[in-house]
Protein backbone atom coordinates (compact mmCIF):
# COMPACT_ATOMS: atom_id res chain seq x y z
CA UNK A 1 0.00 0.00 0.00
CA UNK A 2 0.88 3.95 -0.92
CA UNK A 3 -0.44 6.32 1.43
CA UNK A 4 0.98 10.10 0.33
CA UNK A 5 -0.07 12.57 2.24
CA UNK A 6 0.28 16.22 1.57
CA UNK A 7 0.79 18.42 4.43
CA UNK A 8 2.17 22.28 4.87
CA UNK A 9 3.93 20.77 8.24
CA UNK A 10 5.65 17.14 7.16
CA UNK A 11 8.30 17.77 9.94
CA UNK A 12 5.40 16.92 12.55
CA UNK A 13 4.59 13.56 10.76
CA UNK A 14 8.53 12.05 10.29
CA UNK A 15 8.29 10.50 13.66
CA UNK A 16 5.20 8.39 14.26
CA UNK A 17 6.18 6.70 10.60
CA UNK A 18 9.67 5.75 11.89
CA UNK A 19 9.20 3.73 14.79
CA UNK A 20 7.09 1.02 16.15
CA UNK A 21 4.63 -0.75 13.78
CA UNK A 22 4.83 1.55 11.21
CA UNK A 23 8.64 0.92 10.85
CA UNK A 24 8.05 -2.51 10.71
CA UNK A 25 5.25 -1.97 8.01
CA UNK A 26 7.74 0.30 5.91
CA UNK A 27 10.95 -2.33 6.36
CA UNK A 28 8.78 -5.39 4.86
CA UNK A 29 8.01 -3.12 2.15
CA UNK A 30 3.95 -3.77 2.99
CA UNK A 31 3.52 0.21 3.34
CA UNK A 32 4.93 2.96 1.75
CA UNK A 33 4.11 6.53 3.36
CA UNK A 34 5.30 9.54 1.62
CA UNK A 35 5.30 13.18 2.79
CA UNK A 36 4.72 16.13 0.52
CA UNK A 37 5.68 20.02 1.55
CA UNK A 38 2.37 21.68 -0.29
CA UNK A 39 4.52 25.06 0.11
CA UNK A 40 6.95 23.28 -2.63
CA UNK A 41 4.03 23.51 -5.25
CA UNK A 42 2.59 26.94 -4.64
CA UNK A 43 3.17 29.37 -7.68
CA UNK A 44 3.19 32.18 -5.57
CA UNK A 45 6.12 33.79 -3.83
CA UNK A 46 6.96 32.92 -0.69
CA UNK A 47 5.76 29.59 -0.33
CA UNK A 48 1.85 31.38 -0.22
CA UNK A 49 -0.80 28.51 0.23
CA UNK A 50 -3.70 30.56 2.10
CA UNK A 51 -5.39 33.65 1.43
CA UNK A 52 -8.14 35.39 3.07
CA UNK A 53 -11.48 34.08 2.75
CA UNK A 54 -14.33 35.35 -0.08
CA UNK A 55 -17.56 37.18 2.26
CA UNK A 56 -14.90 38.51 4.90
CA UNK A 57 -14.60 36.50 8.20
CA UNK A 58 -11.83 35.28 10.33
CA UNK A 59 -9.38 32.96 9.36
CA UNK A 60 -7.42 32.19 6.35
CA UNK A 61 -8.86 29.25 3.70
CA UNK A 62 -6.17 26.94 1.76
CA UNK A 63 -5.93 28.32 -1.92
CA UNK A 64 -7.42 25.46 -4.82
CA UNK A 65 -4.31 26.10 -6.61
CA UNK A 66 -1.77 24.52 -4.66
CA UNK A 67 -3.75 21.87 -3.78
CA UNK A 68 -4.90 20.84 -7.39
CA UNK A 69 -1.21 21.26 -8.49
CA UNK A 70 0.52 18.71 -6.00
CA UNK A 71 -3.01 16.45 -6.58
CA UNK A 72 -2.75 16.06 -11.03
CA UNK A 73 0.91 15.40 -10.17
CA UNK A 74 0.86 12.39 -8.02
CA UNK A 75 -2.12 11.33 -9.99
CA UNK A 76 -0.05 11.33 -13.44
CA UNK A 77 2.40 8.62 -12.06
CA UNK A 78 -0.71 6.25 -10.67
CA UNK A 79 -4.27 5.60 -9.97
CA UNK A 80 -5.52 6.65 -6.47
CA UNK A 81 -8.72 4.74 -5.07
CA UNK A 82 -9.35 7.20 -2.25
CA UNK A 83 -8.16 11.31 -1.90
CA UNK A 84 -9.21 11.79 1.57
CA UNK A 85 -9.61 15.28 3.36
CA UNK A 86 -8.90 15.10 6.80
CA UNK A 87 -11.56 17.46 8.51
CA UNK A 88 -13.85 17.82 11.42
CA UNK A 89 -17.52 18.03 9.67
CA UNK A 90 -16.27 14.82 7.89
CA UNK A 91 -17.96 11.36 8.97
CA UNK A 92 -16.93 9.77 11.91
CA UNK A 93 -13.80 7.62 11.43
CA UNK A 94 -14.41 3.72 12.92
CA UNK A 95 -13.16 0.42 12.71
CA UNK A 96 -15.15 -0.69 9.56
CA UNK A 97 -13.74 2.54 7.61
CA UNK A 98 -9.84 1.52 8.29
CA UNK A 99 -11.27 -2.27 7.65
CA UNK A 100 -11.98 -0.82 3.90
CA UNK A 101 -9.17 1.61 3.63
CA UNK A 102 -7.00 -1.15 4.34
CA UNK A 103 -7.89 -2.97 1.35
CA UNK A 104 -7.02 -0.14 -1.03
CA UNK A 105 -3.44 0.19 -2.78
CA UNK A 106 -2.80 3.87 -2.90
CA UNK A 107 -4.73 6.92 -0.55
CA UNK A 108 -4.01 10.71 -0.76
CA UNK A 109 -4.56 12.55 2.10
CA UNK A 110 -4.77 15.95 2.33
CA UNK A 111 -4.12 17.55 6.23
CA UNK A 112 -6.05 21.34 6.44
CA UNK A 113 -5.42 23.82 8.27
CA UNK A 114 -6.49 27.34 9.23
CA UNK A 115 -10.58 27.43 8.27
CA UNK A 116 -10.02 24.29 6.04
CA UNK A 117 -9.52 24.31 2.59
CA UNK A 118 -11.13 25.58 -0.26
CA UNK A 119 -14.22 24.20 -1.56
CA UNK A 120 -13.85 23.40 -5.09
CA UNK A 121 -11.16 21.32 -4.08
CA UNK A 122 -13.91 19.11 -1.93
CA UNK A 123 -15.97 18.97 -5.08
CA UNK A 124 -14.05 17.89 -7.53
CA UNK A 125 -11.22 16.28 -6.05
CA UNK A 126 -11.46 14.98 -2.59
CA UNK A 127 -13.52 11.44 -2.36
CA UNK A 128 -14.29 10.68 1.07
CA UNK A 129 -13.56 12.83 4.28
CA UNK A 130 -12.88 12.06 7.79
CA UNK A 131 -13.33 13.24 11.19
CA UNK A 132 -11.56 11.37 14.47
CA UNK A 133 -13.64 12.85 16.35
CA UNK A 134 -16.07 16.09 17.46
CA UNK A 135 -13.48 18.53 18.55
CA UNK A 136 -11.09 20.78 16.21
CA UNK A 137 -7.20 19.96 16.11
CA UNK A 138 -4.91 22.81 14.84
CA UNK A 139 -4.08 20.99 11.63
CA UNK A 140 -4.74 17.59 10.17
CA UNK A 141 -1.53 16.25 10.66
CA UNK A 142 -2.21 14.29 13.72
CA UNK A 143 -5.69 13.01 12.14
CA UNK A 144 -3.77 11.41 9.37
CA UNK A 145 -1.19 10.00 11.64
CA UNK A 146 -4.32 8.24 13.57
CA UNK A 147 -5.50 6.86 10.18
CA UNK A 148 -2.33 5.65 8.88
CA UNK A 149 -1.40 3.76 12.02
CA UNK A 150 -5.17 2.47 11.76
CA UNK A 151 -4.84 1.28 8.36
CA UNK A 152 -1.03 -0.16 8.38
CA UNK A 153 -1.33 -2.55 11.10
CA UNK A 154 -4.03 -3.94 9.42
CA UNK A 155 -1.93 -4.74 6.38
CA UNK A 156 -0.95 -8.84 6.13
CA UNK A 157 2.66 -9.14 7.18
CA UNK A 158 2.94 -6.50 9.43
CA UNK A 159 1.79 -7.75 12.92
CA UNK A 160 3.21 -10.98 14.25
CA UNK A 161 0.55 -12.42 15.11
CA UNK A 162 -1.89 -12.97 12.13
CA UNK A 163 -4.99 -13.06 14.48
CA UNK A 164 -4.29 -10.51 16.64
CA UNK A 165 -5.98 -7.30 15.41
CA UNK A 166 -9.07 -9.67 14.12
CA UNK A 167 -9.75 -9.59 17.97
CA UNK A 168 -9.12 -5.30 18.71
CA UNK A 169 -12.05 -3.45 20.06
CA UNK A 170 -14.70 -2.73 17.28
CA UNK A 171 -14.16 -5.34 14.85
CA UNK A 172 -16.93 -7.30 15.92
CA UNK A 173 -18.92 -4.25 16.88
CA UNK A 174 -18.04 -4.96 20.63
CA UNK A 175 -15.15 -3.67 23.06
CA UNK A 176 -12.33 -5.88 23.74
CA UNK A 177 -12.92 -8.13 26.89
CA UNK A 178 -10.26 -7.77 30.22
CA UNK A 179 -6.62 -9.03 29.40
CA UNK A 180 -4.58 -10.41 32.29
CA UNK A 181 -0.83 -11.86 31.92
CA UNK A 182 1.67 -13.01 34.48
CA UNK A 183 1.90 -13.19 37.68
CA UNK A 184 -1.80 -14.79 38.12
CA UNK A 185 -1.99 -13.37 41.70
CA UNK A 186 -0.98 -9.62 41.87
CA UNK A 187 -1.18 -8.40 45.72
CA UNK A 188 -4.46 -10.60 46.23
CA UNK A 189 -5.85 -10.00 42.76
CA UNK A 190 -6.39 -13.03 40.64
CA UNK A 191 -6.81 -13.52 37.24
CA UNK A 192 -10.26 -15.35 36.52
CA UNK A 193 -9.99 -19.02 36.67
CA UNK A 194 -11.56 -19.79 33.71
CA UNK A 195 -8.88 -18.29 31.88
CA UNK A 196 -5.71 -20.86 33.45
CA UNK A 197 -8.55 -23.68 32.99
CA UNK A 198 -6.84 -24.82 29.36
CA UNK A 199 -9.90 -24.99 28.30
CA UNK A 200 -10.66 -22.94 25.08
CA UNK A 201 -14.26 -23.39 23.98
CA UNK A 202 -14.72 -21.75 27.76
CA UNK A 203 -12.29 -19.21 27.13
CA UNK A 204 -13.78 -17.88 24.28
CA UNK A 205 -17.20 -17.96 25.76
CA UNK A 206 -16.31 -16.03 28.59
CA UNK A 207 -14.48 -13.23 26.91
CA UNK A 208 -17.37 -13.41 24.47
CA UNK A 209 -19.29 -12.67 27.60
CA UNK A 210 -17.04 -9.78 29.16
CA UNK A 211 -17.13 -8.25 25.40
CA UNK A 212 -20.52 -8.35 25.86
CA UNK A 213 -20.73 -6.28 29.93
CA UNK A 214 -17.89 -4.01 28.73
CA UNK A 215 -19.33 -2.51 26.18
CA UNK A 216 -22.86 -2.50 27.46
CA UNK A 217 -21.52 -0.35 30.08
CA UNK A 218 -19.16 1.95 28.42
CA UNK A 219 -20.46 2.09 24.89
CA UNK A 220 -24.11 0.64 24.83
CA UNK A 221 -24.65 2.98 22.03
CA UNK A 222 -22.46 0.05 19.80
CA UNK A 223 -25.06 -2.57 20.57
CA UNK A 224 -28.14 -0.72 19.72
CA UNK A 225 -26.17 0.38 16.22
CA UNK A 226 -25.17 -3.77 15.44
CA UNK A 227 -28.78 -4.94 17.07
CA UNK A 228 -27.58 -6.56 19.96
CA UNK A 229 -30.20 -4.74 22.74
Amino acid sequence: MRIDIITVLPELLESPFNHSIMKRAKAKGLLEVYLHNLRDHTPYKQGQVDDYQFGGGAGMVMMPEPLAILIELLQKDRKYDEVIYMTPDGLLYDQKTANTLSLKENIIIICGHYKGIDERIRQHFVTREISIGDYVLSGGELAAAVVVDSIGRLLPGVLNDETSALFDSFQDGLLAPPVYTRPADFRGWRVPEILMSGDPKKVDEWRHEESLKRTADRRPGLMKEDGQE
